[in-house]
């Protein structure tokens, strides 16, 4: 018996060849240019990203460290340069979570203890800014949002509204790591001239 494919037939099976060989064509180059993407080492992104909240939390205006009530010091005109200011950041997670380099982070959700380093005072006397905070990643410098309690919203119920889930327990209790700490209380005393 023979076969007898038309040309029709022919040419309808040669076009689903082209067409499967083309799909796995471009399987193969979307795997290559996946595989080619750079990606940044889970705990060296972790470093990117503190070092850019510490760095960011430290050279903000002091307006934005206005919260719960505390404000820099004011330095009077003639005196030495305003008293730099002091961070330790922790970092409890960031979105999306996926991203595979620091430029890919939009979110990062931490806490923050920062001194303010008046010559001479020690960490006990300084004014401290301290409490969770959220850092707008898609800004130049990062966005920076502090939990504040208002008159009508208690300080749980705000940090609820502002926080993902997965973040509240550890905003309402985690402070900084004891490295963190030790790194902080270093570099303020550097800073305070003691």
């Amino acid at each position: 018996m023979t076969s007898r494919v038309g040309v029709g037939g022919w040419y309808r099976s040669r076009v689903v060849w082209i067409e499967v060989c083309l799909l796995a064509a471009s399987i193969g180059v979307a795997a290559v240019v996946t595989s080619t993407t750079p990606r940044t080492d889970p705990a060296d992104l972790r470093r990117q990203i503190l070092a850019r909240m510490r760095t960011t939390l430290e050279q903000a205006d002091p307006a934005h460290h206005q919260h719960a009530g505390h404000t820099a010091p004011q330095v009077p005109a003639g005196e030495q340069a305003e008293p730099a200011v002091v961070c330790g950041v922790h970092v409890y997670g960031h979105e999306p979570t996926g991203a595979a380099t620091l430029a890919d982070v939009r979110t990062v959700y931490g806490f923050h203890l920062c001194g303010v380093a008046e010559q001479k005072r020690h960490w006990d006397g300084a004014v401290k800014l301290v409490g969770p905070v959220i850092m707008d990643m898609t800004t130049q410098p990062p966005g920076i949002k502090v939990v504040e309690a208002t008159a009508d919203v208690r300080f749980v119920d705000r940090l609820r509204e502002m926080f993902p889930d997965k973040y509240e327990v550890l905003a309402l209790r985690e402070a900084l790591p004891p490295s963190e700490m030790a790194d902080l209380r270093r570099r303020y005393d550097a800073a305070a001239g003691l």
